[in-house]
């Protein structure tokens, strides 16, 4: 099976939260993809209800997404710093490759990507050409 080649930067779907053409930042260095979320409200269920915050520069542009815990995980940051973080799962549409991701729910309110798209994410289906921007 031959794999698509997506640049350091691409828009992504994620179709079961009705979330279509969001920028996501490629990243082989992370092995956990990320959402930057707000409003982070655990229900006591097993689920997880939380805000997707699609802009960083139109706050309000927001999807109210509840979601089925996948498991606590601790994630190191590029600085070192370990975060205990909540990590769901949802289908991720990309170059027509469609596949269920694992996404750790955290703030990248200061990053310019509302997404990180991390190694777990990418193997098997896709090759990364740095050179490459597909979403702007």
């Amino acid at each position: 099976m031959s794999k698509i080649t997506v640049g350091w930067r691409e828009k992504v779907d994620l179709p079961d939260w009705d979330i279509f053409g969001l920028v996501a930042k490629v990243d082989t260095g992370a092995r956990t993809s990320a959402i930057h979320v707000e409003n982070v409200q655990e229900n006591g269920d097993g689920t997880v209800s939380f805000e997707v915050v699609l802009s960083r520069k139109a706050q309000h542009k927001r999807v109210p997404v509840t979601s089925v815990v996948v498991r606590q995980a601790t994630v190191r940051s590029s600085r070192g710093v370990a975060d205990d973080r909540i990590v769901v799962s949802t289908r991720l549409q990309l170059g027509g490759i469609e596949k269920v991701i694992e996404l750790t729910l955290v703030s990248r309110q200061k990053m310019k990507c509302r997404m990180l798209l991390g190694r777990t994410a990418l193997k098997g289906d896709f090759v990364v050409d740095v050179s490459e921007v597909h979403a702007t």
